[in-house]
């Protein structure tokens, strides 16, 4: 690994083009693996096949606003759990009797496949938009209280003891020595409620055939359509790199020097 960071860094290249080379290189590997048999077609679509399928699904099924419509439900879910997450997950640090209490029923909670409770979801809340915010909250918000709790908890100690020497108030040590320095941390959730928000919303999408991507995914799937179902596949990846991508500026942004 580091011999390729090393010759990486020779030849100039950015990360981010030693990424898409990467990306590139992998699909032409598949894309011979299907041409000459040792990859089923009727399994793995070409990754030149799914490109193509994107017009004509595009134009069928409208790709662009069906991105949008799971974009959307993920957004409005993880927003919700940042909102509510960071400041559990404070009330958890805070106050430590609550934190040991509860922290591994949040992590037990965590690992439980919280999508197969839609029927119960549909049954209260409906056949809505607000279904799939409401499961995709759940797997959200978890990650971020722990990790908010982690982070806040493995404050330097160097940094509060300066603090105090300055006798800051407690609002002050908060807002500009301790969240700061449990911004990795926080972020860190934030990365893994995303991933597990995206995930149930796709999965609802296919299961109760409710707009997104995941109900393209699901068409395109009983129609044995394999270049579409990996068209719209890509799409789905796309939008984790949108999040992805956006969670590290705003970390980049807020992450102490």
């Amino acid at each position: 690994m580091a011999s390729v960071a090393q010759t990486i860094g020779r030849i100039g290249m950015s990360p981010v083009i030693a990424g898409i080379v990467g990306v590139v290189v992998l699909a032409a590997i598949l894309e011979v693996a299907v041409i000459v048999g040792l990859v089923p077609q009727i399994v793995v679509a070409r990754p030149s096949d799914a490109i193509a399928a994107i017009l004509p699904l595009q134009h069928d099924m409208d790709l662009v606003g069906n991105f949008l419509i799971t974009f959307g439900m993920t957004f409005a879910a993880i927003a919700l759990a940042i909102l509510v997450g960071v400041p559990l997950g404070y009330l958890l640090y805070r106050y430590e009797v609550l934190g040991v209490a509860y922290e591994g029923w949040l992590a037990a909670a965590f690992a439980a496949p919280i999508v197969l409770l839609y029927p119960l979801f549909l049954v209260i809340i409906g056949r809505s938009h607000l279904t799939l915010v409401a499961m995709a909250f759940i797997p959200g918000v978890i990650p971020i209280i722990i990790q908010t709790r982690q982070g806040l908890l493995s404050t330097p100690r160097t940094l509060v003891n300066v603090g105090r020497s300055f006798n800051v108030s407690e609002r002050v040590m908060f807002w500009q020595i301790m969240l700061p320095a449990a911004v990795p941390n926080i972020f860190t959730g934030m990365r893994i409620g995303v991933m597990y928000a995206l995930v149930t919303v796709v999965a609802i999408e296919y299961l109760i055939d409710f707009g997104g991507l995941g109900r393209i995914v699901s068409e395109m799937y009983f129609r044995f359509n394999v270049p579409g179902t990996y068209a719209s596949i890509l799409f789905v990846v796309l939008v984790s790199i949108l999040f992805y991508a956006s969670l590290g500026r705003i970390e980049r942004w807020l992450r102490p020097v």
